[in-house]
Protein backbone atom coordinates (compact mmCIF):
# COMPACT_ATOMS: atom_id res chain seq x y z
CA UNK A 1 0.00 0.00 0.00
CA UNK A 2 1.30 3.86 -1.07
CA UNK A 3 0.98 6.30 2.36
CA UNK A 4 -0.39 9.36 1.76
CA UNK A 5 2.05 11.60 0.47
CA UNK A 6 3.49 9.32 -2.29
CA UNK A 7 0.25 8.71 -3.35
CA UNK A 8 -0.32 12.77 -3.87
CA UNK A 9 2.99 12.89 -5.55
CA UNK A 10 2.34 10.47 -7.77
CA UNK A 11 -0.82 12.20 -8.40
CA UNK A 12 0.37 15.75 -8.88
CA UNK A 13 3.10 14.06 -11.06
CA UNK A 14 0.82 12.96 -13.54
CA UNK A 15 -1.73 15.65 -14.18
CA UNK A 16 2.09 17.71 -14.62
CA UNK A 17 2.72 15.50 -17.29
CA UNK A 18 -0.65 15.01 -18.80
CA UNK A 19 -0.31 19.18 -18.64
CA UNK A 20 2.73 18.64 -20.95
CA UNK A 21 1.14 16.08 -23.49
CA UNK A 22 -1.28 18.81 -23.83
CA UNK A 23 0.44 21.69 -24.58
CA UNK A 24 2.60 19.47 -26.68
CA UNK A 25 -0.14 18.00 -28.72
CA UNK A 26 -1.71 21.90 -29.19
CA UNK A 27 1.74 23.31 -30.24
CA UNK A 28 2.05 20.25 -32.97
CA UNK A 29 -1.28 20.89 -34.53
CA UNK A 30 -0.80 24.61 -34.16
CA UNK A 31 2.73 23.86 -35.96
CA UNK A 32 0.82 22.07 -38.44
CA UNK A 33 -1.60 24.32 -39.52
CA UNK A 34 0.65 26.89 -39.36
CA UNK A 35 2.67 25.01 -41.65
CA UNK A 36 0.14 24.13 -44.36
CA UNK A 37 -1.59 25.90 -46.98
CA UNK A 38 -5.55 26.15 -47.94
CA UNK A 39 -7.50 25.66 -51.02
CA UNK A 40 -10.73 27.07 -50.55
CA UNK A 41 -13.40 28.68 -52.84
CA UNK A 42 -16.88 28.35 -52.76
CA UNK A 43 -18.52 25.83 -55.60
CA UNK A 44 -22.46 26.85 -55.82
CA UNK A 45 -23.81 23.81 -56.89
CA UNK A 46 -22.19 21.64 -53.98
CA UNK A 47 -23.94 22.29 -51.01
CA UNK A 48 -24.10 20.39 -47.68
CA UNK A 49 -21.61 18.03 -49.83
CA UNK A 50 -18.46 16.47 -49.09
CA UNK A 51 -15.15 17.44 -50.58
CA UNK A 52 -11.57 16.11 -50.80
CA UNK A 53 -8.50 16.52 -51.70
CA UNK A 54 -5.82 13.60 -53.19
CA UNK A 55 -2.45 13.45 -54.10
CA UNK A 56 0.00 11.31 -55.86
CA UNK A 57 2.51 8.96 -54.44
CA UNK A 58 4.39 7.28 -57.45
CA UNK A 59 1.87 4.41 -58.90
CA UNK A 60 -0.54 5.39 -56.23
CA UNK A 61 -2.75 7.53 -54.99
CA UNK A 62 -3.67 8.80 -51.15
CA UNK A 63 -5.84 11.04 -49.51
CA UNK A 64 -4.65 14.19 -47.97
CA UNK A 65 -7.62 15.74 -46.85
CA UNK A 66 -11.46 16.30 -46.89
CA UNK A 67 -14.12 18.74 -45.79
CA UNK A 68 -17.74 19.65 -46.24
CA UNK A 69 -19.73 22.30 -47.85
CA UNK A 70 -21.71 24.65 -46.35
CA UNK A 71 -24.86 25.57 -47.09
CA UNK A 72 -23.85 28.01 -49.69
CA UNK A 73 -20.74 26.20 -51.46
CA UNK A 74 -17.67 27.32 -49.20
CA UNK A 75 -15.08 24.73 -48.47
CA UNK A 76 -11.81 24.73 -46.93
CA UNK A 77 -9.35 22.35 -47.34
CA UNK A 78 -5.51 22.11 -45.98
CA UNK A 79 -1.92 20.32 -47.56
CA UNK A 80 1.36 20.31 -46.64
CA UNK A 81 4.57 20.90 -48.03
CA UNK A 82 5.04 16.96 -47.98
CA UNK A 83 1.92 17.08 -50.66
CA UNK A 84 4.10 19.05 -53.13
CA UNK A 85 3.11 17.77 -56.46
CA UNK A 86 0.02 17.42 -58.17
CA UNK A 87 -3.76 16.77 -57.10
CA UNK A 88 -6.91 16.59 -57.69
CA UNK A 89 -10.02 17.69 -55.68
CA UNK A 90 -13.11 15.41 -55.53
CA UNK A 91 -16.65 15.57 -55.02
CA UNK A 92 -19.62 12.47 -54.91
CA UNK A 93 -19.20 12.09 -58.65
CA UNK A 94 -15.60 11.34 -58.13
CA UNK A 95 -15.21 13.42 -61.26
CA UNK A 96 -11.69 14.92 -60.85
CA UNK A 97 -10.76 18.55 -60.82
CA UNK A 98 -6.88 18.77 -61.11
CA UNK A 99 -4.68 21.33 -59.13
CA UNK A 100 -0.99 22.00 -58.32
CA UNK A 101 -0.08 21.44 -54.90
CA UNK A 102 2.70 24.41 -54.98
CA UNK A 103 3.16 26.11 -51.61
CA UNK A 104 0.60 28.66 -51.64
CA UNK A 105 -2.75 28.86 -51.03
CA UNK A 106 -5.37 28.49 -53.73
CA UNK A 107 -8.60 29.92 -53.87
CA UNK A 108 -10.99 28.93 -56.88
CA UNK A 109 -14.88 29.43 -57.64
CA UNK A 110 -17.59 27.80 -59.71
CA UNK A 111 -20.56 25.74 -60.23
CA UNK A 112 -19.80 22.20 -59.49
CA UNK A 113 -16.10 20.22 -60.01
CA UNK A 114 -17.45 18.24 -62.79
CA UNK A 115 -18.95 21.62 -64.61
CA UNK A 116 -14.70 22.66 -65.53
CA UNK A 117 -15.62 25.51 -67.63
CA UNK A 118 -17.35 26.79 -64.76
CA UNK A 119 -14.45 26.94 -62.76
CA UNK A 120 -11.90 30.02 -62.23
CA UNK A 121 -8.77 30.35 -59.93
CA UNK A 122 -9.13 33.25 -58.08
CA UNK A 123 -5.71 32.99 -55.79
CA UNK A 124 -2.70 31.05 -57.20
CA UNK A 125 0.11 31.92 -59.63
CA UNK A 126 0.80 28.64 -60.65
CA UNK A 127 -2.61 27.14 -60.96
CA UNK A 128 -4.06 30.29 -62.95
CA UNK A 129 -0.98 29.45 -65.44
CA UNK A 130 -1.89 25.95 -65.71
CA UNK A 131 -5.53 26.66 -66.02
CA UNK A 132 -4.65 29.00 -68.98
CA UNK A 133 -2.22 26.60 -70.30
CA UNK A 134 -5.17 23.80 -70.07
CA UNK A 135 -7.20 25.87 -72.08
CA UNK A 136 -5.43 27.10 -74.96
CA UNK A 137 -2.58 24.11 -75.69
CA UNK A 138 -5.53 22.01 -76.86
CA UNK A 139 -6.80 24.66 -79.20
CA UNK A 140 -3.37 25.11 -80.38
CA UNK A 141 -2.92 21.26 -81.24
CA UNK A 142 -6.26 21.19 -83.08
CA UNK A 143 -5.03 23.89 -84.94
CA UNK A 144 -1.68 22.13 -85.37
CA UNK A 145 -3.14 19.41 -86.79
CA UNK A 146 -5.44 20.83 -89.61
CA UNK A 147 -2.57 22.57 -90.66
CA UNK A 148 -0.36 19.49 -90.80
CA UNK A 149 -3.52 17.86 -92.87
CA UNK A 150 -3.15 20.68 -95.27
CA UNK A 151 0.92 20.72 -95.47
CA UNK A 152 0.74 16.87 -96.87
CA UNK A 153 -2.35 17.93 -99.08
CA UNK A 154 0.10 20.99 -100.56
CA UNK A 155 2.96 18.99 -100.64
CA UNK A 156 1.63 15.23 -102.33
CA UNK A 157 -1.49 16.07 -104.50
CA UNK A 158 -0.98 17.48 -107.92
CA UNK A 159 -4.08 19.62 -107.35
CA UNK A 160 -2.28 21.47 -104.81
CA UNK A 161 1.50 21.44 -104.91
CA UNK A 162 2.32 23.49 -107.25
CA UNK A 163 1.22 26.48 -105.11
CA UNK A 164 4.33 26.95 -103.41
CA UNK A 165 2.98 30.33 -101.84
CA UNK A 166 0.18 28.52 -100.06
CA UNK A 167 2.39 25.71 -99.12
CA UNK A 168 4.87 28.61 -97.27
CA UNK A 169 2.10 30.17 -95.35
CA UNK A 170 0.64 26.85 -94.33
CA UNK A 171 4.16 25.99 -92.85
CA UNK A 172 4.67 29.97 -91.14
CA UNK A 173 1.50 29.16 -89.66
CA UNK A 174 2.44 25.68 -88.51
CA UNK A 175 5.48 27.14 -86.59
CA UNK A 176 3.78 30.31 -85.49
CA UNK A 177 1.69 28.19 -83.20
CA UNK A 178 4.73 26.00 -82.08
CA UNK A 179 6.47 29.11 -81.40
CA UNK A 180 3.55 30.62 -79.14
CA UNK A 181 3.43 27.25 -77.04
CA UNK A 182 6.95 27.19 -76.80
CA UNK A 183 6.57 31.06 -75.68
CA UNK A 184 4.26 30.71 -72.72
CA UNK A 185 5.89 27.66 -71.56
CA UNK A 186 9.19 29.76 -71.64
CA UNK A 187 7.67 33.05 -69.58
CA UNK A 188 6.76 30.44 -66.71
CA UNK A 189 8.91 31.32 -63.53
CA UNK A 190 11.98 28.35 -63.42
CA UNK A 191 11.78 27.29 -60.15
CA UNK A 192 8.36 26.72 -60.17
CA UNK A 193 6.27 23.21 -59.85
CA UNK A 194 4.19 23.82 -63.42
CA UNK A 195 7.38 25.10 -65.02
CA UNK A 196 8.72 21.19 -64.93
CA UNK A 197 4.94 19.73 -65.08
CA UNK A 198 3.53 21.46 -68.42
CA UNK A 199 6.56 20.61 -70.81
CA UNK A 200 6.78 16.57 -68.90
CA UNK A 201 2.77 16.41 -69.81
CA UNK A 202 3.15 17.85 -73.04
CA UNK A 203 5.78 15.36 -73.49
CA UNK A 204 4.20 12.23 -72.38
CA UNK A 205 0.96 12.91 -73.61
CA UNK A 206 2.29 13.90 -77.33
CA UNK A 207 3.93 10.10 -78.10
CA UNK A 208 0.80 8.42 -80.01
CA UNK A 209 0.49 11.85 -82.14
CA UNK A 210 4.42 11.31 -83.26
CA UNK A 211 4.75 7.73 -83.10
CA UNK A 212 1.52 7.71 -85.58
CA UNK A 213 2.06 10.81 -87.42
CA UNK A 214 5.54 12.56 -87.33
CA UNK A 215 8.44 9.99 -87.47
CA UNK A 216 10.75 12.40 -87.89
CA UNK A 217 10.32 13.37 -84.97
CA UNK A 218 10.67 9.98 -83.09
CA UNK A 219 14.84 10.10 -82.65
CA UNK A 220 14.28 13.36 -80.54
CA UNK A 221 11.50 12.31 -78.48
CA UNK A 222 13.71 8.64 -77.57
CA UNK A 223 16.18 10.50 -76.27
CA UNK A 224 13.88 13.39 -74.02
CA UNK A 225 12.01 10.02 -72.77
CA UNK A 226 15.52 8.59 -71.84
CA UNK A 227 16.50 11.79 -70.01
CA UNK A 228 13.23 11.48 -67.67
CA UNK A 229 14.57 11.14 -63.85
CA UNK A 230 12.34 8.57 -62.73
CA UNK A 231 13.93 9.08 -58.97
CA UNK A 232 12.86 12.94 -59.48
CA UNK A 233 10.15 13.49 -56.31
CA UNK A 234 8.43 16.07 -58.57
CA UNK A 235 7.88 13.06 -61.32
CA UNK A 236 7.03 10.63 -58.38
CA UNK A 237 4.13 13.34 -56.98
CA UNK A 238 2.90 14.48 -60.57
CA UNK A 239 0.24 12.05 -61.95
CA UNK A 240 2.85 11.08 -64.44
CA UNK A 241 4.78 8.79 -62.92
CA UNK A 242 2.93 5.32 -64.59
CA UNK A 243 1.95 7.51 -67.62
CA UNK A 244 5.73 8.31 -68.42
CA UNK A 245 6.38 4.01 -67.79
CA UNK A 246 3.53 3.00 -69.56
CA UNK A 247 3.94 5.42 -72.65
CA UNK A 248 7.71 5.13 -72.74
CA UNK A 249 7.28 1.18 -73.50
CA UNK A 250 4.03 1.93 -75.77
CA UNK A 251 6.01 4.59 -77.67
CA UNK A 252 9.14 1.97 -78.46
CA UNK A 253 7.23 -0.74 -79.00
CA UNK A 254 5.51 1.17 -82.11
CA UNK A 255 8.28 3.43 -83.32
CA UNK A 256 11.09 1.24 -83.57
CA UNK A 257 10.34 -0.50 -87.08
CA UNK A 258 11.24 -4.77 -86.87
CA UNK A 259 9.99 -6.87 -84.01
CA UNK A 260 14.58 -7.36 -83.25
CA UNK A 261 15.06 -3.75 -83.65
CA UNK A 262 12.34 -3.00 -81.27
CA UNK A 263 13.74 -5.03 -78.52
CA UNK A 264 17.13 -3.88 -79.02
CA UNK A 265 15.47 -0.09 -78.43
CA UNK A 266 13.67 -1.19 -75.32
CA UNK A 267 16.20 -2.90 -74.19
CA UNK A 268 18.43 0.32 -73.87
CA UNK A 269 15.58 2.15 -72.32
CA UNK A 270 14.97 -0.52 -69.74
CA UNK A 271 18.23 -0.26 -68.80
CA UNK A 272 18.43 3.92 -68.34
CA UNK A 273 15.19 4.39 -66.71
CA UNK A 274 16.81 1.42 -64.38
CA UNK A 275 20.21 3.50 -64.03
CA UNK A 276 18.03 6.88 -63.45
CA UNK A 277 16.85 5.04 -59.99
CA UNK A 278 19.96 3.35 -58.53
CA UNK A 279 19.99 6.13 -55.59
CA UNK A 280 16.42 5.05 -54.48
CA UNK A 281 15.41 1.92 -53.61
CA UNK A 282 12.04 1.81 -53.20
CA UNK A 283 11.61 3.59 -56.41
CA UNK A 284 13.70 0.60 -57.88
CA UNK A 285 11.61 -1.63 -56.92
CA UNK A 286 7.94 -0.09 -57.44
CA UNK A 287 9.04 0.45 -61.14
CA UNK A 288 10.84 -2.81 -61.54
CA UNK A 289 7.68 -4.12 -60.32
CA UNK A 290 5.14 -2.40 -62.99
CA UNK A 291 7.96 -2.51 -65.96
CA UNK A 292 7.62 -6.04 -65.43
CA UNK A 293 4.14 -7.00 -64.95
CA UNK A 294 3.34 -4.52 -68.27
CA UNK A 295 6.24 -6.08 -70.40
CA UNK A 296 4.30 -9.22 -69.26
CA UNK A 297 0.84 -8.20 -70.29
CA UNK A 298 1.89 -6.96 -73.30
CA UNK A 299 4.00 -10.14 -74.33
CA UNK A 300 7.42 -8.22 -74.69
CA UNK A 301 8.59 -11.55 -73.21
CA UNK A 302 12.39 -10.95 -74.61
CA UNK A 303 12.04 -7.26 -72.59
CA UNK A 304 10.97 -8.65 -69.39
CA UNK A 305 13.75 -11.45 -69.67
CA UNK A 306 16.14 -8.67 -70.16
CA UNK A 307 14.85 -6.90 -67.57
CA UNK A 308 14.53 -9.77 -64.64
CA UNK A 309 18.00 -11.14 -65.63
CA UNK A 310 19.41 -7.50 -65.25
CA UNK A 311 17.88 -6.51 -61.95
CA UNK A 312 19.16 -10.50 -60.38
CA UNK A 313 22.78 -9.47 -61.56
CA UNK A 314 22.65 -6.18 -59.83
CA UNK A 315 23.88 -5.20 -56.62
CA UNK A 316 23.31 -1.97 -56.10
CA UNK A 317 19.79 -2.03 -54.95
CA UNK A 318 17.90 -4.33 -52.88
CA UNK A 319 14.81 -6.12 -53.93
CA UNK A 320 11.62 -7.08 -51.83
CA UNK A 321 11.21 -10.89 -51.87
CA UNK A 322 7.74 -11.10 -53.95
CA UNK A 323 9.74 -9.51 -57.26
CA UNK A 324 12.72 -11.26 -56.08
CA UNK A 325 10.87 -14.39 -56.22
CA UNK A 326 8.91 -12.99 -59.50
CA UNK A 327 11.67 -12.30 -61.28
CA UNK A 328 13.35 -15.12 -60.08
CA UNK A 329 11.88 -17.52 -62.71
CA UNK A 330 13.01 -15.89 -65.47
CA UNK A 331 16.80 -16.73 -64.56
CA UNK A 332 16.06 -20.34 -64.01
CA UNK A 333 13.18 -21.00 -66.38
CA UNK A 334 14.45 -18.76 -68.86
CA UNK A 335 14.51 -20.15 -72.65
CA UNK A 336 16.79 -22.41 -73.50
CA UNK A 337 17.32 -24.26 -70.15
CA UNK A 338 16.15 -27.60 -68.75
CA UNK A 339 12.88 -28.23 -67.44
CA UNK A 340 12.69 -30.13 -63.86
CA UNK A 341 10.82 -33.54 -64.61
CA UNK A 342 7.40 -33.80 -63.01
CA UNK A 343 6.22 -37.11 -61.43
CA UNK A 344 2.54 -37.04 -61.67
CA UNK A 345 0.94 -37.90 -58.40
CA UNK A 346 -1.92 -40.90 -58.08
CA UNK A 347 -4.62 -37.84 -58.66
CA UNK A 348 -4.01 -37.59 -62.41
CA UNK A 349 -6.78 -37.94 -65.08
CA UNK A 350 -5.12 -39.60 -67.96
CA UNK A 351 -6.60 -39.65 -72.30
CA UNK A 352 -6.62 -42.81 -73.87
CA UNK A 353 -3.36 -42.49 -75.42
CA UNK A 354 -0.80 -42.02 -72.07
CA UNK A 355 -0.82 -43.62 -68.88
CA UNK A 356 3.34 -42.09 -68.56
CA UNK A 357 4.07 -41.76 -64.77
CA UNK A 358 5.94 -38.52 -65.33
CA UNK A 359 6.86 -35.68 -67.69
CA UNK A 360 10.04 -37.63 -68.72
CA UNK A 361 7.92 -40.53 -70.35
CA UNK A 362 5.78 -38.34 -72.83
CA UNK A 363 6.92 -39.48 -76.13
CA UNK A 364 5.94 -36.23 -77.88
CA UNK A 365 8.07 -34.11 -79.88
CA UNK A 366 6.61 -31.23 -77.52
CA UNK A 367 4.65 -30.44 -74.62
CA UNK A 368 3.29 -27.42 -73.07
CA UNK A 369 3.04 -27.55 -69.22
CA UNK A 370 0.13 -25.64 -67.99
CA UNK A 371 -0.28 -23.92 -64.31
CA UNK A 372 -3.25 -23.75 -63.60
CA UNK A 373 -6.46 -24.05 -61.11
CA UNK A 374 -10.02 -24.02 -61.12
CA UNK A 375 -10.17 -21.34 -58.05
CA UNK A 376 -8.42 -18.99 -60.85
CA UNK A 377 -10.89 -17.06 -62.78
CA UNK A 378 -8.48 -16.48 -65.32
CA UNK A 379 -7.90 -20.34 -65.76
CA UNK A 380 -11.29 -21.05 -66.20
CA UNK A 381 -11.78 -19.00 -69.32
CA UNK A 382 -8.32 -19.68 -70.58
CA UNK A 383 -7.51 -23.27 -70.25
CA UNK A 384 -10.33 -24.72 -72.03
CA UNK A 385 -9.55 -23.15 -75.32
CA UNK A 386 -7.12 -25.61 -75.31
CA UNK A 387 -9.45 -28.29 -75.69
CA UNK A 388 -10.93 -27.45 -79.59
CA UNK A 389 -7.30 -27.18 -80.18
CA UNK A 390 -5.77 -30.59 -78.98
CA UNK A 391 -6.21 -32.77 -81.59
CA UNK A 392 -4.80 -30.57 -84.41
CA UNK A 393 -1.85 -29.92 -81.65
CA UNK A 394 -1.37 -33.98 -80.85
CA UNK A 395 -0.85 -34.66 -85.04
CA UNK A 396 1.81 -32.01 -85.00
CA UNK A 397 3.76 -33.72 -82.21
CA UNK A 398 1.85 -31.67 -78.82
CA UNK A 399 1.16 -32.80 -76.01
CA UNK A 400 -0.39 -31.05 -73.07
CA UNK A 401 0.07 -31.72 -69.12
CA UNK A 402 -1.82 -29.50 -66.58
CA UNK A 403 -0.57 -28.69 -63.43
CA UNK A 404 -3.60 -28.08 -60.98
CA UNK A 405 -3.24 -25.89 -57.98
CA UNK A 406 -6.00 -27.20 -56.65
CA UNK A 407 -6.23 -28.49 -53.29
CA UNK A 408 -9.57 -29.57 -53.26
CA UNK A 409 -10.17 -33.18 -54.75
CA UNK A 410 -13.76 -32.26 -56.00
CA UNK A 411 -12.53 -28.76 -57.03
CA UNK A 412 -9.90 -30.52 -58.80
CA UNK A 413 -12.52 -32.98 -60.39
CA UNK A 414 -15.39 -30.23 -61.54
CA UNK A 415 -12.05 -27.90 -63.34
CA UNK A 416 -9.89 -30.77 -64.72
CA UNK A 417 -11.96 -34.04 -65.53
CA UNK A 418 -13.55 -32.39 -68.99
CA UNK A 419 -10.67 -31.70 -70.49
CA UNK A 420 -8.72 -34.22 -72.94
CA UNK A 421 -5.05 -34.19 -72.11
CA UNK A 422 -3.23 -35.09 -69.11
CA UNK A 423 -4.38 -33.34 -65.53
CA UNK A 424 -2.30 -33.84 -62.44
CA UNK A 425 -2.65 -32.73 -58.85
CA UNK A 426 -0.97 -33.34 -55.12
CA UNK A 427 -3.02 -31.19 -53.67
CA UNK A 428 -0.50 -28.67 -52.59
CA UNK A 429 -1.35 -25.63 -54.01
CA UNK A 430 1.86 -23.23 -53.89
CA UNK A 431 3.72 -26.46 -52.05
CA UNK A 432 3.76 -28.20 -54.74
CA UNK A 433 7.25 -29.74 -55.56
CA UNK A 434 6.35 -28.91 -59.00
CA UNK A 435 4.73 -25.46 -58.54
CA UNK A 436 8.46 -24.97 -56.76
CA UNK A 437 10.43 -26.35 -59.00
CA UNK A 438 9.09 -24.16 -62.07
CA UNK A 439 8.85 -21.07 -59.77
CA UNK A 440 5.35 -20.13 -60.68
CA UNK A 441 3.90 -17.38 -58.82
CA UNK A 442 0.75 -16.92 -60.79
CA UNK A 443 -1.92 -18.54 -62.27
CA UNK A 444 -2.03 -19.69 -65.72
CA UNK A 445 1.44 -20.50 -66.27
CA UNK A 446 2.83 -21.92 -69.02
CA UNK A 447 6.01 -23.52 -70.46
CA UNK A 448 6.11 -24.88 -74.03
CA UNK A 449 9.06 -27.54 -74.08
CA UNK A 450 10.91 -29.85 -76.57
CA UNK A 451 11.48 -33.93 -76.23
CA UNK A 452 14.52 -33.05 -74.04
CA UNK A 453 12.15 -30.84 -72.37
CA UNK A 454 14.37 -27.81 -73.28
CA UNK A 455 12.40 -24.52 -73.14
CA UNK A 456 11.16 -23.29 -76.03
CA UNK A 457 8.74 -20.58 -75.20
CA UNK A 458 6.92 -18.95 -72.34
CA UNK A 459 3.73 -18.15 -74.09
CA UNK A 460 0.78 -15.60 -72.26
CA UNK A 461 -1.76 -17.16 -74.17
CA UNK A 462 -3.58 -20.52 -75.29
CA UNK A 463 -3.80 -18.11 -78.47
CA UNK A 464 -0.02 -17.45 -78.32
CA UNK A 465 0.48 -21.45 -78.50
CA UNK A 466 -1.78 -22.20 -80.89
CA UNK A 467 0.36 -19.16 -83.62
CA UNK A 468 3.91 -21.10 -82.40
CA UNK A 469 2.41 -24.39 -83.27
CA UNK A 470 0.99 -23.07 -86.90
CA UNK A 471 4.16 -20.89 -87.54
CA UNK A 472 6.63 -23.98 -86.95
CA UNK A 473 4.67 -26.86 -87.21
CA UNK A 474 2.41 -25.93 -89.94
CA UNK A 475 3.73 -28.37 -92.48
CA UNK A 476 3.40 -31.30 -91.00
Amino acid sequence: MLNKNTKNRLINYFSHLNSILRITCIMLIGWTYANAQTISGNLSLLPNQSIRLEGFNGLKTYAISESKCDSKGNFTLNYTKEDYGMGYLLSADNKPFIVILSGENITIKGEALSIKESIKVIQCKENQSFEKYAKEHPKREQALSAWQYLEKMYTSDDLFKKNKKSLTSIQKEKNRIKDEDDKFLGSLPKDSYVNWFLPMRKLVSSLPNIAKNKPEEIPITLQKLRAINYADPRLYKSGLFKDAIENHVWFVENSSGPIDTMFSVMNKSIDIMLASLISDEKKYNEVTDHLFNLLEKRSLFTSSEHLALKVLQDNSCTLNDTLSKQLETYRIMKKGNIAPDIIFSPTTYYPAHTSSQKLSELKSSYTLVVFAAGWCSHCQTEVPKITPLYDKWMKKGVEVVLVSLDEDIREFSKFAAPFPFISTTDLKKWESPAVKDYHVFGTPTMFLLDAQRKILLRPSSVNQVDAWVDWNLGQR
